[in-house]
């Protein structure tokens, strides 16, 4: 996809706020702790790399993404640290997890049989890297009782061309007031470990919330998502336990300004008749660029003003309501502060009816990365 770097819509990401927001969960973390930054869909919208770069800088001493493709553009960008896969990877790939020195997610036996059967005809130096996943109620990858972890450990150490580096499994409800279901899925994970004899060198089960709200968990590695782009993970749920920082902000400008009379149509479907005279600017972002088409109806920010969008947004443009004569070029925020105002991004969430999380994954690359 082209990205618009020559129209006046794009995203700003303050990368010193990641870095702080990293910094502060460092310095709540225990001796011995280490805190994996998760990067993955391209940073939760902010961009990879650029994240990272900003993570390591914050205290974060390796990474986790969910494909393939995400672990081999940050080895490619310059990323010397661990990088874990959370998801499965397929065999016929060992090759590349080699190459790129990855750590992969292992969530069933018959995988594991398959890879060591690749390695070994391979011939490799290096033992491929993995980490366990016990799903302990997310219903989504992993081992589910205490006997096949311990027949998955069983079969890794007759070989040795698998490197066991962590286990791990992942919290649905951590996020929630309600803590019977956390409860129960911390409870199955402690009847994984009480039959092992060993354990790797990582054993996680933080994810934000659980690393905000239930800091006192078995394991020495966290793995800090949404929390380190400054959005609380629990949106409205929970109260943050410490300030997290916003990193991103969306901005345009105006690039038509117009008046018009009463009972004039707005949009496709002429969803919206003015009432009166009103002044009517035209913003160059629409649903192509993620600013989807239930936005009707919000406000964004015009010299720290509310500004209505009004008619349906277009798949490159949208429309707002002026207060009154307006410069064209005057900047728009869509996301961030204006004089004063501030539209965040659980805001925007609160009127798609959905989770912040999805509407940072939501905007395209079309729209640039601006990073300060």
């Amino acid at each position: 996809m082209a990205v618009g770097w020559h129209r006046p819509t794009k995203l700003v990401i303050d990368t010193q706020a990641i870095k702080e927001n990293v910094s502060n969960e460092v310095k709540r973390m225990p001796q011995g702790t280490e805190l994996f930054a998760v990067v993955k869909a391209n940073g939760y919208g902010h961009g990879a790399v650029q994240t990272a770069q900003a993570a390591i800088e914050g205290g974060a001493t390796g990474f986790c993404v969910a494909i393939l493709d995400e672990a081999i553009e940050l080895r490619e960008a310059g990323i010397t640290e661990p990088i874990l896969i959370l998801s499965v990877v397929d065999v016929s790939y060992i090759d590349l997890l080699l190459k790129y020195d990855l750590s992969v997610t292992v969530a069933t036996q018959e995988w594991l049989v398959q890879a060591i059967d690749q390695l070994n005809q391979i011939k490799t130096q290096a033992p491929l890297k993995i980490h366990i996943k016990v799903d302990t109620g997310m219903g989504r990858i992993g081992f589910t009782t205490p006997i096949a972890v311990k027949q998955t450990i069983e079969l890794i150490q007759s070989t040795q061309v698998i490197a066991w580096e962590g286990l791990f499994t992942h919290f649905s409800t951590a996020d929630e007031k309600n803590t019977s279901y956390f409860e129960k899925q911390s409870e199955r994970f402690q009847e994984i470990l009480s039959v092992l004899s060993e354990l790797p060198q990582y054993v996680h089960v933080s994810n934000s919330a659980t690393a905000l709200w239930h800091p006192n968990n078995a394991g020495n590695m966290i793995r800090f998502g949404i929390a380190m782009y400054g959005l609380n993970p629990s949106g409205h749920a929970l109260p943050e336990i410490y300030p997290l920082k916003p990193a991103l902000s969306l901005v345009s400008k105006l690039i038509q300004v117009k008046e018009l009379a009463v009972n004039e149509g707005i949009g496709y479907g002429n969803t919206y008749t003015t009432t009166k005279n009103e002044w009517i600017g035209t913003v160059p972002i629409g649903y192509a660029d993620g600013w989807l088409r239930h936005l009707q109806g919000f406000s964004v920010l015009v010299n720290g003003e509310k500004c209505e969008i009004v008619g349906r947004i277009c798949m490159d443009q949208c429309m707002i309501r002026l207060p009154r004569k307006t410069n064209v070029g005057t900047t728009v925020t869509l996301i961030g502060h204006d004089h004063g105002a501030n539209i965040t991004l659980q805001m925007v969430a609160d009127k798609l009816e959905t989770i912040h999380y999805e509407v940072a994954c939501t905007f395209s690359e079309r729209m640039p990365r601006e990073y300060k």
